[in-house]
């Protein structure tokens, strides 16, 4: 497919493009690849030349930035298709990665997320989320924090007191939140700052609960 045009300046040219291409301005990526400029002694004027290509959308710009990563980190890894979800979009690792993309506590995979989210809105203009996972470990990692939280609830229950849970990511504290909810007697709250906060579990009247949604 043709990505260069030529015109008498930069923005005849990328009119020219935008026209061929059917495309309004925000839905393409420009790239002015010569200025024009007189010619000698008033001849030969060179014309201004762009490259102008459609944005990719949200989840192929965010599938061409995971897929770079992985294939320097975890060449082995495969990265499949996006999934459009209620949320917005998933996108699934597989493979033998050693646990080189998900990190401790996964904040690797959560950088990861990040960074594919921030880089796929930059190249598509499109404001979406997408959910980065490594061989389903976010569903597994859901689910132990499902069980620690009301193994905590029973232990504050028990003892009559508050039960601080390990350092978690804002996303981490709300599944726990969440879960807390559904215990009788017991409220949570949040405590501690970045990237230390973390999530205390109280006996009910040992502290006035947050009283609202579940916090993070």
């Amino acid at each position: 497919m043709r990505d260069e045009w030529t015109g008498e300046s930069v923005e005849e040219a990328v009119a020219k493009a935008l026209a061929e291409l059917g495309l309004p301005r925000e839905k393409v990526e420009i790239t002015v690849l010569d200025e024009p400029a007189p010619g000698l002694f008033g001849r030969g004027r060179r014309q201004a030349v762009v490259r102008v290509r459609p944005r990719p959308s949200f989840p192929e710009a965010a599938l061409h930035f995971v897929e770079g990563v992985v294939s320097y980190m975890a060449p082995e890894a495969e990265v499949h298709p996006p999934v459009a979800t209620e949320g917005g979009w998933l996108l699934s690792i597989a493979g033998d990665v050693k646990g080189v993309l998900i990190g401790k506590r996964g904040k690797t995979l959560a950088a990861l997320q990040y960074l594919a989210e921030t880089y796929a809105f930059y190249r598509s203009g499109e404001r979406e989320r997408v959910v980065v996972d490594v061989n389903d470990y976010r569903h597994r990692r859901r689910e132990w924090l499902r069980r620690e939280a009301l193994r905590a609830a029973r232990q504050a229950l028990r003892t009559g007191k508050p039960q601080r849970l390990e350092p978690m990511t804002a996303y981490e504290r709300y599944v726990v939140h969440t879960t807390i909810q559904e215990v009788a007697g017991v409220t949570s709250a949040s405590e501690g700052k970045e990237p230390f906060r973390r999530v205390v579990i109280y006996p009910e009247g040992s502290r006035e609960g947050d009283g609202g949604p579940p916090q993070r």
